[in-house]
């Protein structure tokens, strides 16, 4: 396993001369020295299945939704493009819970079975636009354009606390977190390291993968206020597209999203994106970041609100037609 690796971050900040206007910096991990211990197998192992079994508990609590009530986008022949509400599973899984995927097949139907409609998934918690294939010419025609990245997807979320800068990019790699399986983190040599002896066999292969790069371009719409504490409105857009890659950037970033039960204050995965409070001035210094306390002041006045991220816009050529397709829907929050 390759044991180097270059993390950067290019981040907006703001000169005295110019308010709000991005700049791009640079910046370089060498310097950290390895202070992370080796995992046991057993306690990774462990910790996953423990886990797993809270996921399957959330997962068998997703909503049913009435063909009544889908909230379709846009459909044809070949596809239909529904706004997903929180709360709702993209697919049923193993446990064959309530899920979107369900309802549009019984609604619209599809060549073959349910499952070859879904080319994409949101997360549970995150609502917005789902593209589903009714034909096997859809179905491979949107694979096609999601593995090649040239599907156009922005998010819309509420941030905790004013973010600084109106524009920047947080480019920090992730990887899968032994400590705090099977969620993500960003990825250091340090922790790249205390896998070196981990056996694939016994804690699994995508524990072990390589880093992988991952580029989140954020753009400030409105700086708010909930409950009376500072929020901040911004569109994302997920360059490299990696599992839980804007929560993790975010957290990372000192802003987590608004109401994230997983990566933001007491969540279920590691604070501040995994990051030390030395790695975190080293790789994604920022003056504007969210105290703890702030965060606690935000979750309670977010009362039960469900993870403020919502999947707003998404483009692409349809893969029959071959028509530019651009849609949008608002966010509820």
């Amino acid at each position: 396993m390759r044991l180097s690796l270059a993390l950067t971050l290019i981040a907006a900040t703001v000169s005295s001369g110019a308010a709000f206007a991005p700049q791009t910096f640079v910046r370089s991990s060498t310097a950290l020295q390895s202070t992370v211990e080796a995992p046991s197998a057993a306690d990774i192992t462990a910790r996953l299945e423990q886990q797993m079994e809270k996921l399957k508990a959330k997962d068998s609590a997703s909503k049913t939704i009435a063909k009544e009530e889908l909230n379709v986008v846009y459909e044809d022949d070949h596809i239909v493009v529904v706004n997903k509400p929180s709360g709702v599973l993209c697919v049923p899984g193993k446990e064959d819970n309530a899920a979107l995927s369900k309802t549009v097949f019984e609604a619209y139907g599809a060549e073959g079975m349910e499952n070859k409609m879904v080319v994409h998934r949101l997360g549970m918690d995150t609502s917005g636009l789902v593209v589903f294939a009714r034909t096997m010419d859809a179905v491979r025609g949107m694979n096609t354009l999601f593995r090649t990245r040239k599907v156009n997807r922005q998010y819309e979320a509420l941030l905790c606390g004013h973010v600084e800068a109106d524009s920047g990019s947080i480019d920090l790699p992730l990887m899968r977190d032994y400590e705090f399986p099977p969620y993500m983190r960003v990825s250091t040599d340090d922790h790249q390291r205390a896998l070196i002896d981990l056996d694939p066999d016994v804690v699994g292969k995508k524990l072990l993968e390589q880093p992988k790069p991952s580029t989140t371009n954020y753009e400030v719409v409105a700086r708010e206020e909930l409950g009376g504490q500072p929020v901040t409105r911004v569109s994302l857009t997920s360059i490299s597209g990696r599992t839980h890659q804007l929560n993790v950037h975010c957290a990372a970033f000192g802003h987590p999203i608004v109401a994230d039960s997983t990566y933001g204050l007491d969540g279920e995965a590691a604070p501040n994106g995994g990051l030390t409070d030395a790695e975190l001035d080293e790789l994604i210094p920022n003056a504007s970041r969210a105290s703890a306390e702030l965060q606690k002041q935000i979750a309670d006045a977010a009362g039960d609100k469900t993870m403020c991220v919502h999947a707003k816009s998404i483009s692409f050529v349809h893969p029959v037609t071959k028509e530019e397709v651009s849609l949008s829907c608002d966010a509820s929050f």
